[in-house]
């Protein structure tokens, strides 16, 4: 497994965002993956994760599947389906895959299971070839 380029401000992957997941995407066998324990800060109701936060992990490792090709997309179109509640100190598993490519469109899924390997969301992303200025400005960024 080798880490996928990240943007170290990023609110899901940076590490240098104080604020942020800090979580670390890996592929393999061309799927993205990671794992997040579930902070206490991150609650919507009481002990359970905000939807907020999880479609923004299921966006990640869904960029993170083209990223891992090193082709620099940004986010079009995401759709989530919550299957399941996320509790406080849960661990998550998250991968994403390409499905197919159109053009400059890449589509895309992810998963996040639980420990129990339950389904607790799902999410289907169309990501766009960034532009030439965009790849300029993100490349300069991009660790």
């Amino acid at each position: 497994m080798r880490e996928i380029l990240k943007y170290g401000k990023c609110f899901v992957c940076g590490d240098e965002n104080e604020c942020g997941l800090k979580v670390k995407f890996f592929e393999e066998d061309e799927v993205a993956k990671a794992e997040f324990i579930v902070d206490q800060r991150f609650q919507g109701y009481k002990d359970i994760l905000h939807g907020g936060i999880i479609s923004a992990l299921l966006d990640e490792v869904m960029i993170k599947a083209v990223l891992a090709r090193n082709i620099l997309v940004v986010t079009a179109q995401i759709e989530v389906k919550f299957k399941k509640p996320v509790k406080v100190g849960e661990k998550l598993f998250m991968e994403g895959v390409i499905k197919e490519k159109k053009g400059r469109i890449f589509l895309t899924e992810g998963k996040i299971t639980n420990e129990g390997s339950a389904l607790v969301a799902w999410g289907s992303g169309k990501y766009v070839v960034a532009s030439q200025r965009m790849r300029d400005l993100l490349k300069e960024n991009l660790e």
